[in-house]
């Protein structure tokens, strides 16, 4: 039997039903450039959301006071943010479309198959590309790129590329003089 006893949403299950009844309504139905009313939805449900971030409608978030999105970042369509732990994405990101960032996974040792939970991290300036899959506990450090359709299961570097199924090292994004600065 399935358990996950320890675990907590963060907020009431009156809460969660609302948002989640919110973002399949006027979240997913409002206009293909109502970025600032999306924001807004997400920060009234306690999602840290920056300047100028365009997060497109059909975006699906299961716990947005566990996510934090900094200055200027894009989310694309259907991207999903499995937030049973922190999401945190850096500024100038971009999250493309059909993207999956998972927190949430079981202990298969367990024949409860308990919940495992661990924070993803998106550094400033990273871009992960269509359709990548990215695994609990995962930072992507500083400027580092993920090919689309990757799965990344361990932290990427700053400034590489990384593509596959695992994902592995293809190049430098960027020589080495042009490192993002803060």
């Amino acid at each position: 039997m399935y358990k996950q006893s320890e675990y907590s949403r963060g907020r009431s299950n009156l809460v969660v039903l609302t948002w989640w009844f919110l973002q399949g309504t006027i979240f997913r139905f409002s206009i293909h450039n109502m970025y600032k009313w999306r924001n807004f939805l997400l920060r009234l449900f306690g999602a840290q959301i920056g300047t100028g971030v365009q997060i497109r409608s059909s975006a699906k978030f299961t716990y947005p006071w566990k996510v934090s999105i900094g200055d200027y970042s894009w989310i694309g369509d259907d991207v999903k943010f499995y937030s049973l732990d922190q999401i945190t994405i850096g500024s100038n990101c971009v999250i493309s479309q059909e993207s999956y960032l998972c927190t949430g996974s079981h202990d298969i040792q367990d024949p409860h198959f308990g919940l495992i939970t661990k924070p993803i991290v998106v550094k400033d300036g990273a871009w992960v590309a269509s359709d990548v899959f990215v695994y609990p506990g995962v930072t992507i450090h500083e400027m580092a790129v993920i090919a689309a359709r990757s799965t990344v299961t361990k932290d990427i570097p700053a400034n590489e590329v990384h593509a596959g199924s695992p994902a592995k090292y293809v190049k430098k994004r960027f020589g080495e003089e042009v490192l993002y600065e803060e």
